[in-house]
């Protein structure tokens, strides 16, 4: 092989593994939830794209309410859905949208959009 094919088989497989690593691998520590004046363990969550910010931590046992700000109007990100907790909720444009529920137990739990593309995860901690 010629050195400038080098180059660019070595360059095909370090982009291919920075976009493994960025869709599949990467995770993020998250944000924790802010406790508000009625007790609840609150979060805005943009959604454009995707849920940014993506990963949310609360503690066990306690009042949850995210809420969801939908900036697009494509059809995946029109409902959010938490079926670990039993919930979803139609998300219109430009509203925010309050989604609350009770954290649980401590684990990890997803939610997502409807078809499944766009992802989040709530992470409940042990008090």
């Amino acid at each position: 092989m010629r050195p400038d094919q080098i180059f660019i088989t070595l360059g095909g497989f370090a982009v291919i593994t920075f976009i493994a690593w960025f869709f599949w691998l990467k995770r993020t520590v998250g944000v924790r939830a802010t406790v508000v004046s009625d007790g609840y363990q609150e979060q805005m969550i943009l959604v454009k794209g995707g849920y940014t910010p993506d990963t949310i931590r609360v503690v066990a046992g306690r009042p949850v309410r995210l809420l969801f700000r939908r900036e697009e109007t494509a059809a995946c990100s029109e409902q959010v859905v938490l079926p670990d907790f039993g919930k979803s909720a139609a998300l219109p444009t430009g509203r925010v949208v309050p989604l609350e529920f009770i954290s649980g137990e401590p684990g990890t739990h997803e939610f997502t959009c409807q078809m499944g593309m766009l992802r989040g995860q709530i992470i409940v901690e042990a008090a």
